[in-house]
């Protein structure tokens, strides 16, 4: 995909696109859909594909807690493993550390 096609909008954006009219979705045809018609949809998606047989049902909504800016001296070489794993670093750390958090908890139960 060439980047030089992507486009971004903030929420702001889109509200002003659709309030001045401009927007290319049909919404009266999205309203008129039945659920048999949004499922068929689905199904012919080729995006989906790979969700498709996935169990919905059990799925639960998680809200992220807000995070706590902290100064925390960690070893170098911890940090060059993380940093080397690409972006989103930081938020693997702290997976990694309410992992850990779950496991101390759970054994001392």
């Amino acid at each position: 995909m060439s980047k030089e096609r992507i486009v971004r909008y903030s929420a702001e954006d889109i509200d002003a696109i659709v309030a001045r009219g401009e927007s290319k979705t049909d919404w009266a045809r999205v309203d008129a859909m039945t659920d048999e018609d949004i499922d068929r949809a689905i199904a012919d998606d080729p995006d989906w594909a790979e969700f498709k047989d996935i169990d919905w049902s059990k799925a639960v909504l998680v809200v992220p807690k807000p995070k706590k800016s902290i100064s925390l001296r960690v070893d170098e070489d911890v940090i060059d493993f993380f940093k080397s794993t690409g972006k989103g670093y930081q938020t693997r750390i702290n997976a990694v550390l309410r992992h850990y958090m779950r496991e101390q908890k759970r054994r001392n139960k």
